[in-house]
């Protein structure tokens, strides 16, 4: 049967396109070269969004799969909106950073001072605040935040109008690149706090609960699709200064490019097993006890296809 053919008989799923400069860029250009394949037979289209707005683009039916993390994840469902994560995406990458010429020495340090991160409503402020939670940190209380995207907060990190940024990779990496230093990790946060030697699951591949099961081909295709792409960042990193101006960096800045391959392969996760299901449980089991969740959604949230 010919892939016209192919591509007739299936649907078209729609498919969130990570922004440029976000650490999903690259799975565009790489799951498109796996679906080229003969016989891959899933017709995608990509449609891009805003950071902590897949979920509502998801759940008006605006995309077909997105982004979602574990917390997001439990409050959609509890909300009445049972989805499902069926594919690996992407380890903690969260950081806490600074100037290079700061005092500020850990997160401790920088209570009462204002932070810019990414919105209340993302994955990354959530788990931020429950890894801080565990090492005596109340985001809400003991921080001035400013909340933007990661570009919006770069900027007023580099002006000087924050003390601080929570930020996510690549940005990350440019800035320390450029001078900035690191003073904390909120995986290495989580892993102080929980004694946990497992990675912490930031978030992977969702969709609603109806598609899931109406496209089970579909969704065991792109599971795979995902969980090869992220295997051969960490096996060739190279894919990462290939793919520089697809994560935010120009060919100029050679530091920034040299860092990307240093720093992130690490962050692609490369496991779908039930061992990701006890992960995310953690997280969820966590966050109740922080007060971040109200309680379990009804049904797992993850799903190993």
């Amino acid at each position: 049967m010919s892939r016209r053919r192919i591509f007739a008989q299936t649907p078209t799923t729609k498919i969130e396109q990570p922004n440029t400069g976000t650490a999903g860029a690259l799975w565009h250009d790489l799951l498109e070269k796996r679906n080229a394949q003969p016989g891959a037979g899933v017709p995608l289209q990509w449609l891009g969004g805003d950071p902590g707005q897949s979920q509502v683009q998801l759940l008006a039916g605006a995309i077909d799969v997105g982004f979602f993390g574990p917390i997001g994840g439990v409050e959609t469902a509890l909300r009445g909106h049972d989805v499902a994560i069926f594919a690996p995406g992407l380890i903690n990458h969260g950081s806490w950073l600074v100037k290079g010429n700061s005092s500020f020495r850990s997160p401790q340090d920088l209570k009462g001072k204002r932070i810019a991160t990414q919105p209340e409503t993302t994955e990354t402020y959530r788990q931020a605040r429950l890894a801080a939670s565990l090492i005596g940190l109340d985001l809400k209380h003991d921080f001035e935040f400013i909340f933007g995207p990661p570009t919006a907060n770069l900027a007023l990190f580099e002006r000087g109008d924050v003390d601080a940024v929570i930020t996510i990779e690549p940005v990350s990496t440019r800035l320390i690149a450029g001078g900035a230093r690191e003073i904390a990790k909120v995986r290495d946060q989580w892993r102080q706090g929980t004694n946990s030697e497992r990675p912490l699951f930031l978030g992977g591949q969702g969709t609603r609960r109806d598609w899931f099961e109406q496209n089970r081909g579909i969704v065991s295709t792109l599971s795979k699709f995902y969980l090869s792409a992220n295997q051969e960042i960490q096996a060739r990193p190279q894919i990462l200064a290939d793919l520089h101006q697809e994560m935010g960096i120009s060919s100029s800045d050679r530091a920034a490019i040299e860092l990307l391959v240093k720093r992130l392969p690490e962050i692609y996760q490369t496991e779908w097993s039930p061992l990701v299901i006890k992960d995310a449980d953690k997280v969820i089991d966590v966050a109740i006890r922080s007060g971040i969740l109200r309680s379990r959604s009804p049904r797992p949230i993850i799903e190993v296809v």
